[in-house]
């Protein structure tokens, strides 16, 4: 069964950074796009970030665009979102999917706040 587990979250102040990690077991990580989700409290869960299987290629949201990257290790099984000049509007529970797939894992707190 497909399983995802999100970490790396944590309380950090405005201007901070964080990576976010997700590993991924129960199919073969390297054939499926992933991405980033993430969901405030009273908001829908709404796209980060997605990384192709393949060529590698990266679509964001216009909010995180030049400060967040996603990035994917097919060895580890895992993907990845860093996370830089953080803003209190990213403040949400960080989620990772993979294509075709509608299995999430519990998600990881970030809070940006000063």
């Amino acid at each position: 069964q497909v399983q995802l587990v999100e970490s790396g979250g944590a309380w950090v102040q405005p201007g901070g950074s964080l990576r976010l990690s997700c590993a991924a077991s129960g199919f073969t990580f390297s054939a499926y796009a992933m991405s980033w989700y993430r969901q405030a409290p009273g908001k829908e869960r709404e796209l980060v970030a997605e990384i192709s299987s393949v060529s590698g290629r990266t679509n964001y949201a216009d909010s995180v665009k030049g400060r967040f990257t996603i990035s994917r290790d097919n060895a580890k099984n895992t993907v990845y979102l860093q996370m830089n000049s953080l803003k209190p509007e990213d403040t949400a529970v960080y989620y990772c999917k993979r294509s075709r797939s509608g299995s999430w894992g519990q998600g990881t707190q970030v809070t940006v706040s000063s």
